[in-house]
């Protein structure tokens, strides 16, 4: 028999939870690997595959070992000061410890010959080395598996009670253990099972005991003969192709989570189509859809325009023939699902969005920040003041705001809170609110996630941004802010969306005035505090992960972001122009001048800016001022047209006078004229060079 071959080991059990699946299949091949890692049963390109369906957990390596290898170990025995005594010879602690070493070696009791005396630190020590016989497979994979079992993510285990009446716990009752090394089976037990070479394959579709003739025909032999497909990647693959296929020219709605919690449902996935009445067309789609999803695990499916078709798709754990009773009676479940979608929506409509704000006061949004009636106010009251500074409609902006949150009250949004937004607008267009009011209900919790889609609409914009500004400013001024990984209140996701706006949109906004109008709106609120000075430190934080991500350098936005922005719509052009500016050969040199100015300029707080030319005595110092006044004119006018490339290019033709002035100009002259006229040249490139970016961070 082969020394090394692949291992596999199978847990057989009652249906595991499907949400947890996928991550008890990770932990445990993890668990295994790692244990027999840890043991030395493994090579260096041992491969180990997952496997999990709804009645197993199984993970298969490859190249184990039958017997891990020797293991030379050295290990300290005593002190000589203890081991020896005064005439050297060897104590009773000496005799009793290499009596101990003996034993664990399973070696004749050594003597002192055999140490070797070396030294530990401030003193001599005898060590005593020996090598320790390797362990067979049967012995390491028992203890392994038995801390992979332990250390499975179950929240709760379930205790139940073998047919002998003993009590195990695990997940999920197993009633089976697979235990193979190549062609033959490891005699382990774990939770009250012995080991074999038999599993069983589909509950339906396979009625016989399946022996696993060898580890490497696992997979194989499953799926030909138990009708099982075991890895969980293969199955949801053949999901994903059936329903492509059985979807023709319609497009498929198959959200990764839905794919995956209905991969761990099935074994032997098969796809079949079902129909449900037009008539529930009437409804907004979006509810039907995620009434299907949700409820029923359905796929639906939507034309090549996005309209929601009357048929969907399901994946049974079932093949026949004749699939018309798994149709017809999936038909019959969903119906009365899309009758109760129909109900509320009908029964919503009975009364208007506009009606319904009286019953925001009796929600509370925040136990220190009042009702969301109170909450509706405030951002209406903000909403209003970015229209009106951006010089939109401040009335549809206050529209969209007051009944931004009316539809949290309706049946619907109280069924599928993932809903809210999206009915409020289906019901302010039958209300026969401004279309642009309507879209800013659902678009005011726009972006919601990365990468998702900004507001369409003016009005959403600016009820978007409203919105998340008073989230962000009311629930930091009450001392929630994120702390480490935890952010209940998703402040971090609101900040980025408000700075996605300012950006994207190019938004002339002003955030200093944005956030100061933010926290007036809680003036007489006692539990409030200021926190604009943390909050604008943690937009700009995340202003640099935002830009990061778009592949500027570090040093490319340090030097825009280091001067605190107030306004984030040029931001883009700014990052770009010094990204031009960096890549010219004078660049480096500028870079190093302007941080060397900088720091020289710190030590001479209230200077004045008014250069004397009288003053200017060197020639490196005339000719510096000189060329500084022939630029001016060029870099103001190419900064006054937004060319921040254009502004920060025309600062290469001073390389070479400001490398002269440093190498020709002492600044700090003991005459305080001279001094204070060269620290107010200093000043006047410092403001030159630094308009669009502080370029001294690009200096390495």
């Amino acid at each position: 028999m082969k020394m090394n071959q692949t291992l596999l080991i199978e847990l057989l059990t009652e249906e595991l939870p499907p949400k947890a699946l996928a991550r008890l299949a990770d932990a445990f091949a993890a668990g295994m690997i790692n244990g027999l890692k840890a043991r030395a049963f493994l090579e260096t390109d041992s491969v180990a595959t997952s496997y999990a369906t709804p009645r197993r957990l199984a993970v298969s390596i490859t190249k184990v070992r039958a017997n891990s290898p020797d293991k030379a170990i050295r290990e300290k025995v005593l002190p000589v000061s203890v081991a020896l005594d005064a005439n050297g010879n060897p104590t009773a602690p000496l005799a009793k410890k290499l009596a101990a070493l003996a034993n664990s070696a399973n070696a004749a009791t050594p003597g002192i010959a055999d140490l070797e005396r070396a030294p530990d630190g401030k003193a001599d020590s005898f060590f005593y080395t020996y090598t320790a016989p390797g362990s067979m497979l049967q012995s390491g994979l028992r203890q392994t598996l038995e801390e992979a079992i332990d250390k499975l993510p179950i929240p709760k285990l379930m205790s139940y009670q073998r047919p002998d009446g003993s009590t195990v716990q695990f997940v999920r009752p197993v009633h089976r253990l697979t235990a193979l090394h190549g062609n033959g089976i490891i005699p382990i037990s774990i939770l009250d099972l012995a080991a074999g070479d038999a599993t069983l394959g589909h509950r339906f579709l396979s009625r016989d005991e399946l022996t696993i003739a060898h580890a490497d025909a696992y997979a194989s032999t499953l799926e030909k003969q138990g009708k099982v497909i075991a890895g969980i990647a293969a199955r949801k693959e053949k999901i994903r192709s059936a329903l492509l296929a059985k979807a023709g020219g319609d497009q498929v709605l198959m959200p990764e989570s839905l794919l995956d919690e209905v991969t761990a449902l099935v074994e032997w996935p098969v796809v079949y189509e079902c129909n449900f009445e037009r008539e529930f067309l009437s409804v907004p789609q979006e509810c039907l859809i995620l009434t299907m999803q949700t409820n029923q695990k359905y796929f639906a499916l939507t034309d090549a325009a996005g309209k929601l078709r009357s048929r969907f798709l399901i994946v049974s754990n079932l093949e026949t023939a004749d699939p018309q009773h798994i149709i017809q009676g999936n038909e019959r479940v969903v119906r009365p699902r899309l009758s109760d979608a129909k109900f509320f929506f009908e029964q919503d409509k009975k009364k208007k969005l506009a009606d319904r704000l009286p019953g925001l006061a009796n929600v509370v949004y925040h136990n220190k920040l009042g009702t969301q009636a109170q909450r509706t106010e405030r951002v209406r009251t903000l909403a209003g003041k970015i229209a009106g500074m951006m010089n939109a409609d401040v009335a549809l902006a206050e529209r969209g705001a007051l009944l931004a949150k009316t539809d949290l009250l309706t049946d619907m949004v109280g069924e599928f809170p993932e809903l809210q937004g999206i009915m409020g607008t289906y019901y302010a267009r039958h209300d026969g609110e401004p279309e642009e009011v309507a879209r800013a209900i659902s678009e005011h919790y726009q972006p919601r996630f990365a990468g998702d889609a900004l507001p369409a609409t003016v009005t959403g914009t600016i009820v978007a941004l409203a919105d998340k500004l008073e989230t962000l400013v009311g629930i930091w001024g009450i001392g929630l802010q994120p702390t480490g990984d935890k952010d209940p209140f998703a402040l971090r996701r609101h900040a980025l969306g408000i700075l996605r706006m300012l950006i994207e949109k190019r938004l002339p906004l002003s955030l200093g005035k944005l956030l100061a109008d933010a926290v007036q709106l809680f003036a007489a609120n006692p539990n409030f505090k200021n926190p604009s000075a943390d909050a604008i430190a943690f937009l700009h934080d995340r202003l640099r992960g935002l830009l990061r991500e778009r592949g500027y350098t570090q040093n490319e936005i340090e030097a825009v972001v280091a001067q605190q922005p107030d306004r984030l719509d040029n931001i883009i052009e700014r990052l770009d122009a010094v990204h031009a500016f960096a890549v010219l050969p004078e660049a480096e040199a500028l870079a190093a001048a302007n941080k060397r100015i900088a720091n020289i300029l710190k030590k001479t707080a209230g200077a004045t800016e008014t250069v004397q030319p009288a003053l200017l005595q060197e020639a490196a110092e005339k000719n510096l001022h000189a060329a500084m006044a022939q630029l001016q004119p060029q870099v103001n006018a190419a900064f006054a047209e937004g060319d921040f490339a254009g502004t920060l290019k025309a600062l290469a033709a001073l390389r070479q006078p400001v490398d002269a002035f440093f190498t020709d100009v002492m600044v700090m002259a003991d005459d305080e004229q001279l001094r204070n006229n060269r620290i107010a040249l200093l000043l006047n490139l410092h403001g030159m060079m630094n308009r669009v970016a502080d370029i001294s961070k690009l200096a390495q």
